[in-house]
């Protein structure tokens, strides 16, 4: 290990990076991807294309009926003074100092948290991180300027994991984001404090970003809803990139009417169309295995087949898939957002790396080495995984599946024990979410149940590429038939 610590720091040298002391840091957070890193060194590459993710046209809402939400509260100033109250829960970066309503649009006076993580006109936008300068952004993000055409209020800025490259939402300069629904549980990331905005009262919609699962793990960890897009059916000009093949911006929201009520602004849509089903009937929900049951915590195992009656219940058809080779999908992930990662902040780590939190700044400097043909041979192996997802959908319109393969782990945990095995806390959180990221389909996550020690389990809803308003359709009916929302 010396050796190769001392290799890594030569490395570093030649890069023109140096740092070379940091190098026991660098092969501890090598060896805690050991295992990913081992697959995908013993696998090879296919003999297909690089894979280049691009925006799908988004099929047009046609649920049945009423198009107009039954309403968002329009209390922005009221909103803003229970941030202030809420002080505790670090859920926010950043508060506006009033809170005046726009005239007009479908959500006129309505309160948004909005991730500090892109442009709001005038205000300093920090990425969650003493690297970034604060200063005042010049104009609003594209996704903000539409919210604000629709009529929303920003009250704030939610905290979040520095530069979103984290599930923990343990912000070093921030502070951590507590929980709402289970305080001595993580709230997840990177979205977290949009999540406990929403987890708390503050408000009942908030802007996230995803790039491995940030929009749907924290709304899972605090029992809200969280949807991401297809990737690129809202735009991200204006906000910080962290793998811009992965990354998506999208709505997290008290319920999946209120994300999908967020998402026709977000779209930049005049009103709200007419999206929901009436019920599942006629309508095939494929449950996946293999990968995506093995392991999982056994009251999230018992939440998915009480999903899956449900589901019958409400008319639909239910079957069973997998999906070929979807076990190469964290090694896939790894070598590609690490790269990306680290190329979008290449030039400030080497400038201002001392400013990072301790844990990002490992992991991007980890991206230097990482070789360059790994990169190409994870877009070639990501061309086969995206073609095995779609193939898992065959005749069934939508797929199901856990968020996270156990509850919200406790604060400060590093390992989760599942099925009477451990898991890197990564491992735990990740998994169920990354796949969709890597092939750009709409998922929501929605909370199911609590279990026995009072902790959300929450569910995952995955359409056909495109297919966004169906998939948010799908999810509220399930929505409807949850424990959650008889609590």
């Amino acid at each position: 290990m010396t050796e190769l610590s001392e290799a890594l720091a030569a490395f570093s040298d030649w890069l023109g990076y140096g740092h070379g002391e940091r190098a026991a840091a660098w092969l501890q957070r090598l060896e805690v991807n050991r295992p990913e890193l081992d697959i995908f060194r013993a696998v090879a590459a296919p003999p297909c294309a690089a894979y280049v993710p691009r925006a799908a046209p988004l099929a047009p809402a046609r649920g049945a009926g009423p198009g107009i939400a039954r309403g968002l509260r329009d209390d922005a100033p009221a909103a803003l003074e229970r941030a202030r109250g809420r002080a505790d829960l670090n859920a926010f970066t950043w508060l506006a100092q009033s809170a005046s309503p726009h005239a007009g649009g479908f959500l006129a006076g309505v309160p948004v948290a909005v991730k500090d993580l892109m442009g709001v006109h005038g205000v300093p936008m920090s990425g969650g991180s003493r690297a970034i300068d604060r200063e005042p952004a010049a104009e609003d993000a594209e996704v903000v300027a539409r919210l604000k055409r629709a009529g929303a209020v920003v009250i704030g800025l939610a905290n979040l994991h520095e530069v979103a490259y984290g599930i923990t939402s343990d912000n070093p300069y921030f502070g951590r984001v507590v929980n709402p629904a289970a305080p001595g549980r993580i709230p997840g990331g990177s979205s977290g404090g949009s999540a406990a905005a929403i987890a708390a009262g503050i408000v009942e919609i908030a802007v996230g970003t995803d790039t491995a699962g940030s929009i749907r793990i924290p709304a899972a960890c605090c029992g809200v809803a969280g949807f991401k897009p297809s990737y690129d059916a809202v735009p991200r000009s204006g906000v910080l990139d962290l793998a811009p093949t992965l990354d998506h911006v999208g709505p997290l929201g008290a319920s999946v009417e209120a994300c999908a009520t967020m998402f026709a602004a977000m779209l930049d849509f005049p009103a709200v169309p007419a999206w929901r089903f009436d019920s599942l009937a006629g309508r095939t929900v494929a449950t996946l295995g293999g990968y995506f049951e093995q392991p999982l915590d056994a009251e999230v195992r018992a939440a998915l087949q009480e999903a899956a009656r449900a589901v019958a219940a409400d008319g639909g058809c239910v079957m069973a898939r997998r999906i070929e080779g979807v076990e190469l999908a964290p090694a896939i992930q790894l070598n590609t957002i690490a790269p990306e990662a680290t190329t979008v902040h290449a030039e400030r780590l080497a400038a201002r790396g001392a400013d990072y939190g301790e844990d990002v700044r490992v992991r991007l400097e980890a991206g230097h080495f990482l070789p360059g043909h790994w990169y190409v041979k994870a877009q070639r192996l990501r061309t086969r995984l995206v073609q095995a997802i779609d193939d898992a959908f065959g005749d069934a319109d939508f797929l199901l599946c856990a968020t996270l393969r156990a509850p919200a782990p406790p604060v400060g945990a590093t390992r989760v024990e599942i099925e009477g095995a451990p898991y890197a806390l990564h491992t735990a959180v990740t998994q169920l979410t990354m796949p969709f990221n890597l092939s750009g389909l709409p998922a929501v996550s929605i909370p199911w149940k609590c279990s026995r020690d009072g902790v959300p389990v929450s569910l995952q809803v995955v359409g056909r590429r495109g297919h966004d308003w169906a998939t948010l359709a799908a999810a509220e009916r399930l929505e409807a038939g949850a424990p959650w929302s008889r609590r």
